[in-house]
């Protein structure tokens, strides 16, 4: 026999038991327990299965065969045994029993536990799935791959394979350039994603939804990320503050930085920012600031040095913005002197809980790992030698920018100090009529008092001056349930309140959240209790007629209190007291206890998995409690049409909070918008949106050469038989706005016309001119002038206005006008709505009708409008590539002169697009040009095409002039790609 047979019958006769023993030579007899013949009987045949056994040896000339021999070749003798031994045969079946059983419930090896099973259970899915087996055998196979770990076969999958060794500095190295917000995460798995302004934003969502968050805005709430605004500080004295900060406006703009009612702090304040001394020139944007409200009964550490009142103010600005700003006010108030930001501080670490501590949560401090039994995680201590190598925390706040940048400065000479808090606070705009019921749902204000600890809320609950305004602060909170639209609060309203975690309270299924008031059925109130819809349409959501229906519905409503009827019309009316609007997120102390304390979501889901009863509110944790500031956002304000459109609530957090606060607030089935719905709010709003709108700002500069060039790049990528040829259109300037050439051209028309001596100022008063000299007209007084005199829409939703006070136009009163805004050099937002149908388009061009025109759609309404005849490209030659043949030059000549013939070709031109420099804008059309638009698409709310865009005001006045009364303020409207022009309204709003 070979050796491999050998080998291989050695292998399985290895486990057999020591007492049964396999003779070479002797028969079943002997094996099976009986008495060894002594030569009766014997087969002088070999046994097959002695041969080769390990427990016996060869004998010579004697090999074995695998396989069952027949008769007379070496196989089985037929012989019977006359007698066996019962205790040695006992014997012998129990060793191979207990051989048998061994070699059966083994787990080493190749064996598997499915292998007890027989032939026909066993599953290939049963060696990777253990759920495959029978329930009996489930937990001997758990307990073998405890025992013996095996590596997984299995492959990971692409995206575990892409996925970074360390996520933590990922996440830190790829927002060196573009900041993340704390909701960014989020965002990109369900937003088109664009860096903008230094942050990397959400445009829109990769689903439809642009009617339904249309849909939002007008019945239910919209939420927004809104945390990449700048955000700056500003403390020192009152009388300093106001000083400063008044060269940068004026009165005549609207209600500046000293309004008694936002200086009070009890409501929101806006305005336009100029630079110093230079109003109604170099404007720098808008801007939103809050004062903090005067605490009583605080110490003499808030006293300054002359006796004034010691304040606090913050300044909202977009973030391109900022690089302007900031300068400005650092020059202002004379704040040179650099502070380098604070080095890490020792928080106070928390008292051991019954659930462990196992991460720190965004923003926290950098941690360092505890080998223990439990696996937990403690806080990081500035005691503690710090670790070489790179930061083990999300890069949050001031962690952004480097450690030697300053972001505080102050002044010697005024005591002001400027802090940069940029991605210090988390800011969400809710928008829209239910805003306030979302909030109530999502937030519920902070329990009461705590045992010691070293987290603020204990401490803060300590002085009884304080709890007696927390829970007047949530008096006021829990009175928003049966408010029935946010436009019954009084515009621009702050609340501080401080809240519980609102992860402990969050539902299980996502739910619309709406007010107790919208609760009750209509239909079931008496008819004569109710103001009839009509008024509603009529009036939209002004605080006139929700004032009215929320006092009827109340009333008719079983079971309301007197009493908190009362305080409810006083809320309305009044607003929130001054009181009622301090909050501990003006102490950056509170901000940085709350932001280190922050508990991680694994222990809130630990926490969740203890409760005893599934889905009831979690036990509220020492480091639960988060000061927030609630101010609230006022709708369309300007204009007489759909009035308060677009309220909504702004929620201002802790950095770190975001994610906290975000998906409670999404769970109460709001909308989430992005980049584009920031800016149809804006337009169906009627208001300039920045920087879009913003022109004469360096910031609007920057933006609209920057969409030029995107623009022409988008329109170079497409072939040129498929572009639309701008030329052939009568389209000057179809991705940008040439606002000088505009301004200067009106001003040679008029001068041209005669009688522009007195009409225009002369342009020689000059004030160290900015990067252009148009700017746009902002004095209320003139747009309220110029509102009268352009006859307001009569369409619905429409209220009378007294306008008796409003002079009568005519060439000396336009002249006095001109003359007070520095001639033709001043541009006027308008908001136009077109007569018939028609979708206007951005860069649309607004011109003036003519007197055909005029008689055209006095005759005929509803007509269309009239055409634009098509122009003659001549610069098609030039952009086209001459023939091969026209290439070739002669070799033997020097000079051809049919090549001179052939026009030149330049390889800057575009085809489809005038070359630079631009020729006439106003006159190169059958009309002439009057502005254009910026912005323009069919608005759903007023259910027609509107534009918003700019007007130079010269032209505007000119136009009006040699218009009859009964049809001023109607202009043209043609988009860049169209020949067609349409009747559009002007509407000036303020």
């Amino acid at each position: 026999m070979s050796t491999a047979k050998h080998r291989m019958r050695d292998k399985k006769m290895k486990n057999q038991p020591i007492n049964v023993t396999y003779s070479s030579q002797g028969s079943s007899h002997w094996r099976n327990g009986g008495d060894t013949p002594t030569g009766r009987g014997r087969d002088p045949s070999p046994h097959p299965r002695g041969q080769g056994s390990s427990h016996s040896g060869h004998a010579q000339g004697e090999s074995w065969v695998r396989g069952h021999q027949r008769e007379g070749q070496g196989g089985y003798p037929q012989a019977l045994p006359k007698h066996i031994t019962a205790s040695a045969f006992a014997k012998a079946r129990a060793a191979e029993v207990n051989a048998m059983v061994t070699a059966v419930t083994k787990t080493t090896g190749s064996s598997h536990v499915f292998g007890a099973l027989p032939k026909h259970m066993r599953r290939r899915a049963m060696s990777h799935n253990t759920k495959r087996l029978p329930c009996r055998l489930r937990d001997m196979s758990q307990k073998s791959g405890q025992k013996v770990k095996k590596e997984q076969s299995k492959s990971k999958s692409r995206k575990a394979r892409r996925r970074h060794g360390n996520v933590l500095l990922e996440f830190n190295r790829r927002q060196r350039k573009n900041l993340w917000l704390e909701t960014h995460i989020w965002h990109a798995k369900r937003f088109h994603m664009v860096k903008r302004w230094g942050y990397c934003l959400g445009d829109g969502p990769t689903y439809k939804c642009y009617r339904a968050c249309y849909r939002a805005m007008s019945s239910h709430c919209l939420l927004q990320d809104m945390s990449y605004y700048s955000c700056v500080e500003l403390q020192g004295p009152e009388d300093q503050l106001l000083a400063t900060l008044s060269k940068l406006t004026s009165k005549e703009a609207g209600p500046t930085f000293a309004a008694a009612v936002c200086v009070s702090g009890r409501k929101q304040g806006s305005v336009v920012v100029y630079r110093a001394g230079q109003y109604p020139l170099q404007p720098l944007g808008p801007v939103t600031f809050l004062w903090r409200p005067r605490a009583q009964g605080r110490g003499q550490e808030d006293q300054g040095s002359q006796g004034s009142t010691h304040r606090q103010l913050w300044i909202w600005a977009h973030p391109t913005m900022k690089t302007d700003l900031l300068p400005e006010l650092q020059a202002v108030c004379q704040c040179s002197e650099a502070v380098l930001p604070p080095g890490p501080v020792e928080h106070p670490v928390p008292q051991p809980a019954p659930t462990p501590t196992l991460g720190p949560g965004p923003g926290a401090c950098p941690e360092a790992v505890q080998a223990s039994g439990s696996g937990s995680k403690r806080k990081w201590s500035s005691r503690e030698p710090e670790a070489a190598g790179p930061p083990a925390k999300k890069l949050l706040g001031y962690s952004t920018i480097s450690s030697t940048t300053p972001v505080t400065w102050r002044s010697s000479t005024t005591g002001i100090v400027i802090s940069d808090l940029t991605m210090e606070m988390v800011r969400y705009r809710l928008i829209g009529p239910l805003s306030h019921s979302v909030l109530t749902e999502a937030l519920a204000p902070a329990t009461g008092k705590s045992r010691p600890s070293p987290f603020w809320w204990p401490d803060h609950c300590r002085d009884d001056c304080n709890m007696s305004l927390h829970q007047q602060q949530a008096g006021v909170f829990n009175m928003l349930k049966g408010v029935y639209s946010t436009a019954e609060v009084p515009a621009g309203s702050v609340l501080g309140l401080t809240v519980d975690d609102p992860r402990l309270t969050l539902p299980n299924k996502r739910s619309k959240a709406v007010s107790d008031v919208r609760k009750v059925k209509l239909y079931m109130l008496p008819t004569s209790c109710v103001p009839p819809l009509a008024y509603s349409t009529q009036f939209g959501d002004s605080p006139e007629y929700l004032v009215i229906r929320q006092y009827a519905l109340c009333h008719v409503v079983s079971g309301v209190n007197e009493e908190r009827m009362r305080k409810r019309r006083e809320l309305m009316l009044k607003g929130i007291p001054e009181p009622l609007s301090q909050s501990s997120l003006w102490d950056r102390s509170v901000r940085d206890n709350v932001t280190h304390n922050k508990m991680t979501d694994q222990e809130v889901n630990r926490l969740r998995n203890d409760v005893l009863v599934p889905g009831s509110r979690l036990p509220t944790p020492l480091q639960g409690r988060v000061p927030v500031l609630l101010v609230q956002q006022s709708g369309k304000s300007q204009g007489t049409e759909m009035g308060s459109w677009g309220t909504g609530w702004d929620l201002l957090l802790p950095k770190a909070w975001g994610m906290a606060f975000w998906v409670p607030l999404v769970y109460r089935g709001v909308r989430i918008g992005g980049l584009r719905m920031s800016l149809k709010h804006a337009q169906n709003k009627g208001e300039p949106h920045f920087p879009h709108d913003y022109p004469d700002c360096p910031a609007g500069a920057r933006f609209q050469e920057e969409q030029e060039a995107e623009l022409l790049a988008k329109f170079r990528r497409r072939p040129p038989a498929k572009r639309t040829n701008y030329i052939k259109h009568g389209c000057l300037a179809p991705f940008r706005c040439p606002w000088q050439q505009l301004a200067e051209e009106w001003e040679l028309i008029v001068k041209e016309e005669g009688g522009g001596e007195e009409a225009v100022a002369p342009m020689e008063q000059e004030v160290t001119p900015p990067q252009s000299n148009f700017t746009v007209l902002r004095n209320r007084k003139s747009l309220r002038q110029l509102s009268a005199w352009c006859r307001p829409t009569s369409s619905k939703c429409q209220r009378a206005r007294n306008l008796g006070s409003t002079p009568q136009l005519n060439r000396n009163v336009a002249a006095s006008l001109l003359s007070a805004h520095g001639g033709g050099s001043s541009l006027v937002w308008t908001r136009l709505s077109l007569v018939a149908k028609g979708q206007p388009e951005q860069h649309a061009l607004v011109c003036v009708p003519t007197a055909e025109d005029l008689q055209l759609v006095r005759k005929e309404p509803g007509c269309a409008g009239p055409q634009e005849p098509l122009h003659t490209d001549h610069f098609k030659s030039r952009v086209k590539r001459p023939r091969k043949k026209d290439h070739i030059k002669p070799e033997n000549k020097q000079s051809d002169p049919a090549s001179t013939s052939i026009p030149s070709v330049n390889p800057a031109l575009t085809l489809g697009l005038w070359p630079e420099p631009l020729p006439s804008v106003t006159s190169h059309c059958s009309r002439v040009t009057l502005g254009w638009v910026t912005q323009g698409d069919f608005s759903l709310s007023a259910g027609c095409g509107e534009a918003l865009g700019l007007l130079s005001l010269t032209g505007l006045l000119h136009t009006l002039l040699r218009q009859p009364e009964s049809q001023r303020g109607l202009v043209l409207l043609r988009n860049p790609g169209s020949l067609q022009y349409r009747f559009a309204k002007i509407n000036i709003e303020v």
